[in-house]
């Protein structure tokens, strides 16, 4: 099973540790593009700064993270599970599983990155700055330079398994699953049921699918099919609905509290 999870615009920076090493990452066919980008994102951040934070789309508030960006090949490295911290991955805390899950997290979870593409969770990347959404100088969208690797490496990496997409729209626009894995691919909407009504809360919806994924680790399962992976979601305790190849989870409000 590989379960594809989106990254947080949150990231962690940590106060020390070795500098990122390209050759140290999974996926290392992806190495090239990941050179191309890091090498323009650093050359924008160091010149203009204003400049640099429009095309990154960031505030007034956020100027730091263009001098960071600049920096990041001097920048200190980290698990990639420490960088991202926001709400899906709090709610999935990995640092605080037994060994035996976090083992099974770093084999079988992997984030999408718009500089890195894919990354796994033990992956020792920095903390940067860069959405799915921007466009590079000289290179154009980001997502663009994804769109023809991340199909290969998820196929190779999925094997004859499940995979399991729970990437948001943004980070799914970087490299779709390909056609030979469509009967193989899950999709997954949690849905807040309130006073009959149902929809989806952005919050509640990745606070969810970090406590799902954790579960699955925990479980120490590995659905081959959709229908297999429905199952084990219901033994977890999930009410679960499927529309195709989408399991939609519903959640009442008294659950999400």
């Amino acid at each position: 099973m590989l379960i594809l999870l989106p990254p947080s615009e949150g990231k962690t920076r940590p106060a020390d540790g070795a500098p990122l090493d390209l050759g140290s990452l999974s996926f290392p066919v992806l190495t090239p593009v990941r050179e191309l980008l890091l090498r323009t994102l650093v050359k924008m951040c160091a010149g203009n700064a204003q400049r640099a934070a429009e095309v990154l789309g960031l505030g007034p508030t956020q100027s730091a993270a263009v001098t960071v960006n600049a920096g990041l090949l001097d920048e200190p490295a980290a698990r990639a599970d420490e960088i991202y911290t926001g709400v899906l991955f709090s709610a999935l805390d990995l640092a605080s599983l037994d060994a035996a899950s976090r083992q099974r997290a770093d084999e079988s979870i992997a984030i999408a990155s718009a500089l890195f593409g894919l990354v796994r969770p033990g992956d020792h990347i920095p903390a940067y700055r860069l959405s799915g959404t921007v466009s590079l100088p000289r290179l154009g969208p980001v997502a663009a330079r994804w769109r023809e690797p991340l199909p290969r490496v998820m196929t190779e990496a999925v094997g004859d398994g499940l995979l399991v997409d729970l990437r948001s729209g943004t980070y799914t626009a970087l490299g779709k699953p390909p056609a030979e894995l469509a009967d193989r691919t899950a999709t997954m909407r949690v849905l807040h049921e309130q006073n009959g009504q149902r929809k989806v809360v952005s919050h509640f919806n990745k606070a969810t699918k970090g406590r799902i994924v954790r579960g699955l680790m925990e479980s120490g399962t590995d659905p081959k099919t959709i229908e297999e992976l429905q199952d084990v979601l219901a033994e977890l305790g999930w009410s679960v609905e499927r529309v195709g190849n989408r399991l939609d989870v519903v959640v009442a409000e008294v659950a999400l509290t």
